[in-house]
């Protein structure tokens, strides 16, 4: 069940991606008609800068230049031309409508990317105060919060405004932590079966695949179907490991209850991502929704790495002392 709403998840975040630039909002001449008035009366040719420049100055430091500025005011305009015909609220450029507040254009998945990123700190914080340092595998779980947290910070930055640039960062950050999952699954399950040697070139091909994503993705030429794919993949294929793995070792490890727990729950809440309706109060969308919902599930994940860590040096401390004469 968890694997096929990951897929459907994507696949239907792929389709409205390429169908970005098709949306009744944008395509309406009502809408047309209203930027290209607003460009030619308040716009330079460019349409960069405004004739008369009364700006607020949070405005200007989040890039939102004339043009940006029409397409928002002719936004708004043309939905409530939609709503005095009785039509349903139109999709701009492939998005809701969303009402601005200090430039963000999407606030709600903006504040609750954020909260996913305060959650890692706060628990990284517990894991630190409750594992010792010298534990086995305590730095890939640093790891995993230095890519969590990098993931989240841009996800809030292309939430706040949407640019290729952003769109860039936003895109190749969600894949290296959907990547990270399967590294330190891979880690995890073969650290005590292999050299060092061989778990060093794991992690070069990991990071070699990562460059290789990133730099596809740097063209400027997305290719929401071929990232879409990769995602899948990734994602099925470390979910499936880790289901099996905790299935394995239910027994001998109790608390990794938490773990496969975090797995169906991930699951359940990217059921929010199948929905694609008007935001409430024009400011709360499912996508910000699955957001929120995403935080809370943090906490399964740094509980299971603090039992995780604990049972392998307790475990690194039964070997040695076996060894003992």
């Amino acid at each position: 069940m968890y694997l096929k709403i990951i897929q459907l998840s994507l696949l239907i975040t792929g389709i409205f991606s390429k169908l970005a630039y098709a949306s009744a909002g944008d395509h309406s001449p009502y809408y047309q008609r209203c930027v290209e008035r607003c460009d030619l009366i308040n716009c330079t040719e460019d349409g960069k800068e405004f004739k008369e420049d009364r700006q607020p100055l949070i405005l200007k430091v989040t890039l939102w230049n004339c043009n940006h500025e029409c397409k928002y005011e002719c936004m708004w305009r043309t939905v409530e031309a939609f709503h005095d015909r009785n039509w349903r609220t139109p999709q701009f450029y492939g998005k809701w409508p969303f009402i601005r507040l200090f430039g963000m254009q999407e606030p709600a998945s903006v504040i609750f990317s954020l909260l996913n990123a305060y959650v890692h700190i706060k628990m990284m914080r517990k894991f630190r105060e409750k594992v010792r340092p010298n534990s086995p595998l305590v730095w890939l779980w640093n790891v995993f919060f230095i890519v969590s947290v990098h993931a989240w910070f841009w996800s809030a930055v292309f939430h706040y405004r949407d640019f290729l640039f952003t769109e860039i960062l936003d895109y190749t950050c969600a894949f290296s932590l959907i990547l990270m999952n399967c590294y330190l699954m891979s880690i995890r399950l073969l650290h005590e079966k292999v050299s060092k040697y061989i778990l060093t070139g794991i992690t070069i091909v990991f990071l070699l695949f990562l460059m290789s994503h990133v730099a596809y993705l740097s063209t400027g030429k997305i290719d929401y179907g071929y990232n879409m794919e990769l995602n899948i993949s990734v994602a099925t294929f470390s979910a499936l490991c880790w289901f099996a793995w905790c299935f394995y070792n239910r027994k001998r490890q109790k608390y990794v209850w938490k773990c496969a727990i975090y797995l169906a729950l991930s699951g359940m809440t990217l059921l929010l991502e199948l929905l694609d309706r008007p935001p409430y109060f024009y400011t709360f969308d499912y996508h910000s929704l699955w957001h929120l919902s995403t935080a809370p599930l943090i906490i399964f994940v740094y509980s299971f790495a603090i039992d995780d860590c604990k049972y392998l040096r307790q475990k690194k401390i039964d070997a040695d002392a076996k060894k003992m004469p």
